[in-house]
């Protein structure tokens, strides 16, 4: 589906560079450097193309390809290019990390007029694939640095679930809004146990009076456990040298 995605988008954007686009836990993401931020416009297009292509009843080819080739196929791709000499020559992955396959083999899939680099398997044909149950999204910020590795460029990330039955995507989704409406930052806020602020950084709380009494506790009948189950308490430095 991630292919599928990628062939939507440079639909969309013709100059844009594709990245990786990998499976995850319940879906899958595709990392773009796009001519511009993307709009809630743009994923109904992409999701329309995604859909078409979908229904065209395309067939996954895969083909076993050189390194040269694979260059001169993706010759105006500079990520896939960095990927097939990493591959080729060191044999390390997307992320810049060895490889442990010996097999020195390069593949590629395609469906329709779009051809990506990737190790597979995937499914036959795009047939195989419910068009009603998929969809996509992208967070804010909507980036993610190039391998991971913040010196280096911020692509765009497009995230995408995709299910058998629309029904399946459904309680999905509805599990996703209901771990927000659960967020423990969302939900410590409106208690008033806690705040936060851009002048101290994200992801630190300011415990208010309620909070900080609710933390205490915890913290002594930790303690209390702990010291009862005849573990011994140490102390160590909140800083350390670098090195």
């Amino acid at each position: 589906m991630a292919h599928v995605m990628a062939q939507a988008v440079l639909e969309i954007f013709p100059q844009a560079q594709i990245a990786i686009g990998p499976p995850i836990e319940d879906g899958f993401y595709y990392d773009f450097l796009l001519p511009r931020p993307l709009s809630n416009d743009d994923l109904k297009d992409i999701t329309k193309r995604m859909k078409r292509i979908i229904g065209g009843n395309h067939d996954f080819v895969r083909r076993v390809v050189s390194a040269d080739e694979a260059k001169a196929m993706f010759a105006n791709q500079p990520f896939k290019i960095e990927l097939i000499e990493g591959l080729a020559a060191g044999k390390l992955d997307e992320y810049g990390n060895k490889i442990h396959d010996e097999s020195n083999v390069l593949t590629t899939y395609k469906q329709a007029t779009f051809e990506d680099l990737c190790r597979g398997p995937h499914v036959a044909n795009t047939r195989e694939l419910n068009p009603e149950a998929f969809s996509i999204s992208f967070k804010e910020p909507a980036g993610a640095y190039w391998r991971g590795d913040e010196n280096n460029q911020m692509l765009t990330r497009i995230y995408g679930t995709a299910w058998e039955t629309p029904e399946q995507l459904a309680e999905y989704l509805e599990r996703l809004e209901e771990a927000k409406r659960r967020d423990h930052r969302k939900v410590g806020m409106e208690l008033g146990l806690f705040t936060f602020s851009e002048l101290v950084g994200k992801g630190l709380p300011l415990w208010k009076p309620k909070g900080a009494i609710l933390r205490d506790t915890l913290q002594r009948f930790l303690y209390d456990e702990q010291i009862w189950r005849g573990y011994l308490p140490v102390v160590t430095p909140h800083i350390a040298k670098i090195e």
